[in-house]
């Protein structure tokens, strides 16, 4: 959820867009290389038999799901808006996790998923009477629980499900036998953008936990932050343990990347909009960490630019910042081979993920437009643009 890295694939597919063709800022998913990370998981789903889900809260750009449900098992959401956009947009098989249900929400949210996954037995209890109603009424939904292995691979704690004190998931210790009676899968998480290693010794750290309880399951979510579509990920390792797993525990194995099916798909557009100085040559976007990438400033991370360098690397060295009033909206000090000029355009990289999904209109700062591209034909359609109603709807 945040490192965000280039590839040379990446940077020889956006060298072909021209930047002139698209409104400032503006975020350009390339729908060939989706295509491509897509193509990559479904052999990881049809050789391992797996099942693999798009993670909504990381990429929920709803006019490329009919590319995304070609390809994939379906989506899971992290609460009811983003289960109604699994259902009304992608279709396929519909998973809901949340920390915590409101029973409102969870009312509607029974109707619509598929697989429902509770955090807590005391979630499982107090709601006992909602999903006994909902399974009587569709025989077909699956009930899960979140489980946590007590198995921490996170590198950022903010990001480490697995952390001590973590509100996520149920741990042996407060595991109550009475709480499992409509459960029929378990669920744990414990990545972050990584690769098979970590994802191995949980599962094996997982099954020394909870060995009891796999045989009389129907199904494990193995969760997500599976980096599958990056370069070097051991994928013919991964799907050895996918049919190992299901083979010797007699149960359907789902795994719910987000990051992996938009890795190196995207990038985000700015202008410069003024220079200043002080101390340093300031560079003035109209784009913003705080509204537009806070992962720079939660991670926190610094986002490449394509033909920037570190300061020091190239002659003319710029910090680089938002229009928003926050003292703290700075993206970071960049060095260039040429002096920037106001109207330069410059090319974020790899902001096809965990950015669009969180973008906010703090100061009233416009959202970026949202262009789909394709790197094979050229093609290019602005998709959305936004204006004073998304911000003003917003608020009351």
């Amino acid at each position: 959820m945040g490192t965000h890295g280039v590839s040379n694939g990446l940077l020889e597919r956006f060298a072909r867009l021209d930047v002139a063709r698209v409104p400032s800022p503006c975020f350009v998913v390339d729908e060939a290389a989706l295509e491509s990370n897509l193509q990559l998981l479904a052999r990881v789903q049809q050789e391992s038999g797996a099942k693999i889900l798009l993670a909504l809260k990381a990429f929920s750009m709803f006019s490329l799901a009919p590319l995304v449900s070609r390809y994939l098992s379906g989506t899971c959401a992290s609460g009811l808006h983003e289960a109604r956009l699994g259902r009304e947009e992608f279709g396929g098989e519909v998973h809901t996790f949340s920390a915590a249900f409101t029973e409102s929400d969870l009312t509607k949210i029974l109707a619509i998923s598929d697989h429902v996954v509770f955090n807590s037995c005391g979630q499982l209890e107090r709601f006992e009477p909602l999903i006994a109603q909902a399974r009587h009424e569709r025989p077909g939904l699956e009930i899960g629980l979140r489980l946590n292995p007590e198995h921490s691979e996170g590198a950022v704690p903010l990001y480490d499900p697995c952390a001590p004190c973590s509100r996520l998931g149920v741990v042996r210790g407060e595991l109550r036998e009475e709480a499992l009676r409509h459960v029929s899968g378990l669920h744990f998480h414990t990545l972050c953008e990584q690769d098979f290693p970590p994802l191995e010794r949980t599962v094996r750290a997982f099954e020394e936990r909870f060995a009891d309880l796999i045989p009389r399951m129907k199904w494990i979510n193995f969760g997500g932050g599976h980096h599958i579509t990056r370069p070097g990920y051991q994928v013919d390792a991964l799907i050895a343990l996918l049919r190992d797993f299901q083979s010797r525990w007699g149960v359907q194995v789902y795994l719910e990347p987000g990051e992996a099916i938009a890795y190196h798909t995207g990038v985000m557009v700015c202008e410069v909009l003024d220079i200043t100085h002080n101390g340093i040559e300031q560079a003035i976007l109209d784009t913003s960490a705080t509204c537009h990438m806070p992962d720079v400033i939660e991670m926190p991370y610094r986002p490449v630019i394509t033909g920037a360098g570190e300061a020091g690397d190239k002659p003319h060295l710029y910090r680089l910042g938002g229009q928003t009033c926050l003292a703290g909206d700075v993206i970071g000090d960049y060095s260039f081979a040429e002096p920037l000029q106001i109207g330069s355009r410059l090319v974020f990289e790899d902001m096809a993920y965990y950015t669009m999904v969180k973008t906010t209109t703090f100061n009233g700062i416009n959202l970026p437009s949202i262009a789909i591209w394709n790197s094979d034909t050229q093609d290019l359609r602005v998709v959305r643009e936004f204006g004073y109603a998304d911000f003003r709807d917003r608020l009351s």
